[in-house]
């Protein structure tokens, strides 16, 4: 009874900014549900003059929510079938995440970026947006404000990269007989899921393709999720070791204290998923869960929203935006690159 009336106020402001801001994103997927959350966040808090009664229920939304949001993906992914098809992009997968986490750890040295901006950057531009950030904030303890900078960068360049790549795609000369290839680059190149999908169904919409692409982009970008289980372990093993040093002969750290548990039950959501599927169990009984995961994405950001300084957030914006357009310019370099070299493209 105690926890309900210290969090109450808070998550019932969050689910209330949450709901409209989850049917928008349904009707406008190019920006999608979770951008709509943070900046509505963002706005109402200026006009919120005490948050002391909401602050517990808006801190556990922001951290807690976001963790059950990550554990409930894993019940969309059959890893099977993300695995058999995802091996010819796999290639491509492994190059790209490479390059953009290489590029973010450069310019955070070159550019005097923080670190955990740097990180989440680079992971959210690697692997998938939002999602990668919400598996990768509690890992390396980023703050709010943080989240809040790395998903403005990952939705700026989601929304570039699903208005001008279909069009893009016809100029470099994608073949419009197939949506192989452009499948595969969408999946490898573009962030979101949101704006994935969007991409690859409007390639499939200009050149008649019912949703051939559609389907090869959306699981070439299942396969880039898996990603988000080695690099959130390495994160934690990172975090163990920096503040191991740190604390020298005071207070000791232990890997369990810092590590992930919610990444174990993504992994066991994942394989509930793969061995029920196996033994005949319709992958679309898992829709619902997958549809309650995107909503706790959108609650959580709201409650990030309402924890971020907008005024500030401009001001510092700048340096994330240069390091989001290397690593999006870099990524997509690459996977063109190595789609021609593999003769995909």
């Amino acid at each position: 009874m105690e926890w309900i009336k210290k969090n109450a106020p808070g998550l019932l402001l969050c689910i209330v900014i949450s709901i409209p801001s989850w049917f928008l994103g349904k009707q406008f997927p190019i920006v999608g549900g979770a951008v709509i959350a943070i900046i509505s966040g963002m706005v109402i808090t200026l006009f919120l003059k005490k948050k002391d009664n909401l602050s517990s229920g808006i801190k556990f939304t922001s951290k807690k929510i976001l963790q059950w949001a990550v554990v409930l993906l894993g019940f969309g992914l059959d890893l099977g079938v993300v695995l058999q098809t995802g091996k010819q992009s796999l290639p491509i997968i492994v190059c790209t995440i490479t390059t953009s986490l290489v590029i973010a750890y450069a310019l955070h040295k070159l550019m005097h970026i923080p670190g955990k901006i740097s990180t989440l950057v680079g992971v959210g531009s690697s692997i998938c947006g939002g999602s990668a950030i919400a598996a990768t904030s509690p890992v390396i303890d980023a703050d709010d404000e943080e989240v809040a900078q790395a998903i403005s960068v990952i939705f700026f360049f989601n929304v570039l990269a699903a208005i001008i790549f279909p069009t893009f795609g016809a100029l470099i000369g994608f073949d419009t007989t197939s949506g192989e290839a452009f499948g595969i680059f969408a999946g490898t190149a573009v962030n979101d899921t949101s704006s994935v999908t969007a991409a690859a169904s409007t390639w499939d919409s200009m050149w008649n393709l019912g949703s051939a692409t559609l389907d090869k982009a959306v699981t070439v970008k299942l396969t880039r999720t898996l990603a988000i289980i080695p690099i959130t372990l390495v994160l934690a093993f990172i975090r163990m070791r920096k503040e191991k040093k740190a604390g020298q002969e005071g207070n000791k750290v232990s890997f369990k204290s810092i590590f992930p548990m919610f990444i174990l039950y993504f992994i066991a959501a994942s394989l509930i998923t793969t061995v029920s599927v196996h033994f005949g169990v319709s992958a679309g009984i898992f829709k619902p869960l997958k549809e309650l995961s995107k909503f706790f994405i959108v609650m959580a950001m709201s409650a990030i929203g309402l924890n971020t300084n907008i005024v500030e957030l401009v001001k510092t914006g700048g340096k994330p935006i240069v390091m989001g357009a290397c690593c999006w310019v870099g990524i997509t370099g690459v996977s063109l690159l190595l789609q021609n070299l593999l003769g995909i493209w």
